[in-house]
């Protein structure tokens, strides 16, 4: 995209009809927007376009979709101005090379999920120049099929692009969420906030799905703590050793979030209760990645990668 031309998106896609994804699709669809949400699973889809999707909890709201689709491909006749990808990471191969099909210069894709380097998933086949990475502060689960229980919203979200000449979408696109009520606004640190976000999921999520507990429980559990406190100081030698500034005082910043995150089940326990894999591989596998690049051993990573893996052969 041309850093002089005016970017005004006007009609989105949504691919992925969980909870994260469902949200920013309501969000859009309540501003205006035309949307299309597309999912794999029919019975996700459903509820969305007829009665509207559900948010309760932390926002309130009940908001149809002007379109569904079941495959991505589906997307080259909507033609949308920007993609919102918000599905689990290890889908993002398969997800990236449908949407190269009909993927066109001026089409913009904003990686909308948790983990470290999903947007270089996305670049890949598509280009750096037409992919913007975002950092989302909302916790959320689905009670049903689009049917969001949003247990904290913690505006505002922040969106970055990869390369400059995409700053100007980047800026629209924070503009637009903004105007729809998720506060979002473009940043230049979107790395730092990845990271500084990536290693409380790394301390919390695997820990949570090894044990069955909720975060409020691990971290009130003084043996289970050992587990997480361990877990972020190994991640935050990585960070520095790969010269990722995560802040002097991240770790008592880390520790007082997840102390106050509440009786909150992760996505990773979710995941692994519904029999499904999880992000693990860009999550603390990128931690035990990183580690190995610049040296640092990172053996509370591996194990717990280990374990969660160990879990998913079991699905």
């Amino acid at each position: 995209m041309s850093e002089n031309k005016t970017f005004e998106p006007r009609k989105f896609a949504v691919v992925g009809a969980g909870p994260v994804g469902c949200i920013v699709a309501a969000f859009l669809s309540k501003g205006g927007y035309e949307v299309a949400l597309c999912d794999v699973v029919p019975e996700l889809l459903e509820p969305a376009a007829k009665r509207g999707i559900i948010i309760e909890g932390a926002e309130t709201l009940q908001q149809t979709v002007a379109r569904t689709c079941l495959s991505v491909d589906e997307l080259a006749d909507v033609k949308p101005d920007v993609i919102f990808v918000t599905v689990k990471a290890n889908a993002l191969p398969l997800i990236a090379s449908a949407i190269e099909e009909f993927h066109r210069p001026e089409m913009m894709l904003v990686s909308w999920q948790n983990g470290i380097d999903t947007e270089l998933e996305l670049a890949r086949p598509l280009g750096r120049e037409s992919v913007l990475r975002a950092v989302v502060n909302y916790g959320c689960g689905l009670k049903a099929p689009a049917h969001v229980v949003m247990p904290f919203h913690h505006p505002p979200h922040s969106i970055q692009e990869l390369e400059a000449p995409a700053a100007g979408a980047a800026k629209a696109i924070a503009k637009v969420l903004s105007d729809c009520g998720l506060q979002t606004a473009r940043t230049d640190q979107i790395v730092s906030m990845v990271w500084r976000k990536t290693i409380m999921n790394a301390s919390m999520n695997p820990v949570c799905a090894a044990t069955g507990l909720t975060m409020s429980q691990v971290m009130g559990d003084p043996i289970v703590f050992q587990i997480v406190d361990a877990l972020v100081k190994e991640c935050i030698r990585v960070a520095r050793a790969n010269e990722i500034n995560v802040g002097w005082d991240y770790y008592p910043y880390a520790i007082s979030y997840m102390k106050n995150a509440g009786n909150h089940k992760p996505s990773m326990l979710m995941d692994i209760e519904n029999r499904r894999r999880t992000e693990i591989d860009y999550i603390n596998g990128k931690f035990v990645e990183y580690g190995e690049q610049a040296g640092v051993k990172t053996p509370y990573n591996q194990t717990l990668r280990s374990l969660v893996k160990g879990l998913e052969s079991q699905l």
